[in-house]
């Protein structure tokens, strides 16, 4: 619980200075490179950094985003040592997941 409450600032400070970093970057080269550009402020280098953020996903660390630790080797290993029981059993539980409930279904 200690760790998680250091975390949330950490995470924080982590964007303050990214944003802080965005600003002076953005003001040190594209005014020089664009005539028509304009230096910005914090605010906008943050809210840059953001739409950077929404428009090409980054930050997701070295991993990608759906990540779970074992590489698709390892998955295939594991799904080639299962028996066709443990397999239709796999198959039964992650279907729940994919397919609407039978009072959902419309004919």
């Amino acid at each position: 619980m200690k760790w998680k409450l250091l975390f949330i600032p950490l995470i924080l400070a982590a964007i303050a200075a990214m944003s802080g970093v965005v600003m002076w970057l953005w003001n040190a080269v594209m005014p020089g490179i664009f005539s028509g550009a304009q230096s910005i402020d914090y605010w906008h280098a943050m809210g840059l950094l953001i739409l950077c953020r929404i428009l090409f996903g980054g930050f997701r660390g070295r991993h990608g985003h759906h990540h779970d630790g074992h590489s698709h080797r390892e998955r295939w290993a594991r799904w080639q040592a299962m028996t066709p029981e443990e397999r239709a059993q796999f198959h039964k539980d992650r279907g729940i997941f994919c397919r609407p409930k039978a009072e959902e279904k419309t004919e």
